[in-house]
């Protein structure tokens, strides 16, 4: 059978009858939402909870892409019509959905022209948390970041996502129009305060009174975000095109697994997304923590230690009896820093996260996981080391997974984080040994708080770091 491509089809027809389709009329959607960042996540999750929500309740939520530094995903959505494939896989089955609530792309060009159309009411962003031209020091915008710096010098021509939006935003303030709410669905802790605090920061350099309004008139809900997601391979285009029986470039495989937590406040509504699975809340603080101690840092664990051992799955690194055991003794740990999250058990979502990391389906790739890590450390296992140390809690778990993330910045070249160069001088002419590795990593500017790198309450702790390091440097 020849498989056809999604643009030479009018609408869904003729799909098997196991492939899931949009249950809307998609020849009456209108946009509604701006995407920046429309990767693989973005279509497993928001997306997949998108084309719920309107399959429930209707709604003009259409949503536009974009990609910041070109227009090749966009091309790529415009291709399709808009229609993606979610492969979604388990130990038993694997099934396929089409996602019908994606119009189309914008080019990076046209991005700034059309959040100032009124249509648009929700700019959400999966950009990743490097994107967004944070100071790691100052927790503020970071003025020199090489997406940040050019906006700031010719902001009349923005391209970075804080710069669009503040742009966006200035557009819409002087056109007596209603503003957007931007929506980061990034993994950031306290993501909304944080894209608050860039856009206010960076509207502040230009006009105090844009920043006024701003900070007056715009929400920005934080968010949770869940979905184990791999890169998408050539074996997931070939088992979309096998279920649809159409070719696919954009398709993605995901878990069954799916949450999406939101701070409910919006300037003009929103899609009924708790209809399509997600739960608004009024404060997302507490499920942020859990999801980015025992999830997300389980996981950078996980990597530091698989690609050490030579893994390159997380199927075969929770396979491996030794890390197994090191991942539920640092889910056990990280619990012991959270604040109560209504209706979860914490032992119970540790079973579960092990099971997930277990699913035999799921190809999720351990270097994709320790990409970017020194973006990921602070929040994973940096910050609940600090508030351990303060309460005069043992710490030692989170010494065990910093040594395990300095050993990979030590020996995995090249080394994909933003930091890289950094690391790389930091490390020049070969430490002698653990503790003068430790020492150059530890002083690296803005990554360990003080707390942690200067404090003389943790020196203990340091010497714990010293010691995990030296075990996993020699074994």
């Amino acid at each position: 059978m020849t498989k056809e491509t999604f643009p030479r089809l009018t609408g869904l027809e003729g799909l098997p009858a196991t492939v899931a389709v949009p249950g809307f009329d998609r020849a009456r959607l209108r946009q509604g939402i701006l995407h920046l960042g429309p990767g693989a996540f973005f279509r497993a999750h928001l997306a997949v909870h998108n084309d719920a929500a309107i399959g429930a309740t209707g709604g003009d939520w259409g949503i536009l892409v974009a990609g910041l530094r070109n227009d090749d995903l966009a091309r790529s959505f415009d291709a399709q019509n808009g229609l993606c494939t979610v492969v979604q896989r388990d130990s038993d089955s694997t099934s396929a959905q089409i996602i019908g609530s994606i119009l189309g792309g914008v080019a990076p060009e046209q991005i700034l022209r059309r959040m100032t159309d009124p249509a648009i009411r929700i700019v959400s962003l999966t950009i990743t948390e490097k994107g967004y031209g944070l100071n790691p020091v100052t927790g503020g915008l970071d003025p020199r970041h090489p997406s940040i710096a050019p906006d700031l010098a010719d902001p009349g021509r923005p391209r970075s996502a804080v710069g669009l939006i503040t742009a966006g935003l200035a557009q819409r303030r002087t056109a007596g129009c209603a503003p957007f709410t931007p929506l980061s669905c990034d993994n950031l802790p306290e993501n909304g305060q944080v894209l608050r605090k860039l856009v206010t920061e960076f509207a502040a350099r230009q006009d105090a009174g844009l920043a006024d309004w701003i900070a007056t008139h715009v929400p920005f809900p934080s968010t949770m975000v869940d979905r184990i997601t791999p890169a998408s391979t050539a074996e997931t285009l070939a088992d979309a095109a096998r279920l649809t029986s159409r070719k696919d470039a954009l398709a993605v495989e995901t878990e069954p697994f799916s949450q999406w937590v939101i701070e409910d406040d919006f300037a003009q509504g929103r899609p009924d997304w708790d209809r399509g699975g997600a739960l608004f809340v009024r404060d997302v603080a507490p499920y942020e923590k859990m999801k980015l101690r025992m999830l997300n840092g389980t996981h950078s664990l996980l990597a530091w230690l698989g690609l050490a051992a030579g893994h390159v799955f997380v199927r075969d690194a929770i396979a491996d009896p030794v890390i197994a055991a090191e991942a539920q003794t640092h889910l056990a740990a990280a619990a012991q820093t959270l604040d109560p999250v209504p209706g979860v058990d914490p032992v119970a979502y540790a079973k579960a996260l092990i099971a997930r990391f277990e699913n035999r389906a799921i190809a999720h790739r351990l270097i994709q996981i320790a990409t970017d890590s020194s973006q990921k450390l602070p929040p994973r296992i940096l910050a609940p080391a600090v508030e351990m140390l303060a309460h005069g809690k043992d710490a030692d778990r989170m010494a065990r997974a910093t040594a395990a993330w300095m050993r990979h910045a030590a020996t995995i070249r090249p080394l994909p984080d933003p930091r890289a160069a950094e690391i790389e001088a930091a490390l020049a002419g070969g430490p002698a040994d653990s503790a003068d590795l430790a020492k150059r990593l530890l002083a690296l500017p803005g990554l360990f708080p003080p707390a942690l790198a200067e404090a003389d309450n943790a020196k203990d702790w340091r010497d714990c770091v010293v010691s995990h390091l030296a075990t996993l440097c020699e074994n």
